[in-house]
């Protein structure tokens, strides 16, 4: 087996790289650093990929802002990058799309953590599944929560996980604004690569959510690092600070029941492993 990894040097790839290379070829693209070169932005007739793909895996993506510019290329790389890879694929005929998108492509315009990221994901969706079928190119759809996992630069997409764990490691006090303990979904990268690896190899398509069966709240993930760390729970809540809202999804499980695998890592588990890499 043959598979393209497009963002090639993501976070999720570098993880993927070691689980799929026992059993596949593995080429990465990307902007840099990669086997090939593939930007986002650039035309699609410079999308030249090897005719003899069996899988292409997009974990590339344009995470946006505020400004105007920040949502033009969020689109531009989310959705329009995303439907040039797919019509490379397709001509170069792939036998399996699988497009890496979140949990929060499904969040509605009325929540607090609506944005453009969330946003261009599901436009990037919905073209992925028009195009595909159009063409009748096998395509997976993943929809993970937030990822952590040991290495630092998960940080920059879970600042104030990492921040606890930061504070943890010193015995420093960890303050949570607000009276409410408000809860998160984050599965832990190893569990996502071996959910990848599976959906993989039974060539299962579709649309799936990929979260944790469970929620947790700030001060269990607080109670968890300062446990990982070996020091007693320093943790106060500024309860004339504004709350902060939860961010939870409806839990789907389909995925995990088609390929007889559910995450395994927990929160505590999962903060054990950073204190010990950063051991």
């Amino acid at each position: 087996m043959k598979i393209l990894l497009v963002g090639g040097t993501s976070s999720l790839s570098k993880a993927l790289i070691p689980v799929l290379s026992k059993f596949s070829e593995v080429i990465t693209a990307g902007r840099k650093d990669c086997d090939i070169i593939i930007d986002l932005k650039m035309p699609g007739y410079n999308y030249l990929l090897p005719n003899d793909l069996d899988v292409v895996i997009q974990t590339a993506a344009n995470f946006g802002g505020r400004s105007n510019d920040e949502i033009l290329e969020a689109e531009e790389v989310n959705v329009i990058g995303t439907l040039k890879l797919c019509h490379a694929a397709i001509q170069a005929k792939v036998k399996h799309f699988v497009l890496i998108s979140t949990i929060f492509s499904i969040i509605n315009k009325n929540s607090v953590f609506h944005s453009v990221y969330g946003l261009s994901k599901r436009h990037a969706e919905e073209m992925a599944t028009f195009i595909c079928l159009k063409n009748s190119l096998p395509l997976t759809i993943l929809r993970p929560s937030q990822i952590y996992g040991n290495e630092d630069y998960y940080r920059k997409h879970q600042p104030f996980l990492y921040t606890m764990v930061d504070k943890a490691q010193k015995g420093e006090r960890i303050t949570i604004f607000g009276s409410h303990d408000p809860l998160r979904n984050f599965i832990h990268i190893s569990d996502l690569t071996a959910i990848i690896d599976k959906v993989i190899k039974k060539s299962i398509e579709g649309t799936y959510s990929c979260t944790q069966p469970y929620d947790i709240s700030f001060l269990d993930i607080a109670k968890a690092v300062f446990g990982a760390f070996n020091h007693a729970p320093n943790i106060n809540f500024l309860r004339d600070k504004t709350d902060i809202p939860d961010n939870i999804f409806e839990k789907d499980n389909s995925l995990y029941e088609i390929i007889d695998y559910y995450p395994q890592i927990t929160i505590e588990e999962g903060m054990k492993r950073i204190a010990n890499y950063r051991k």
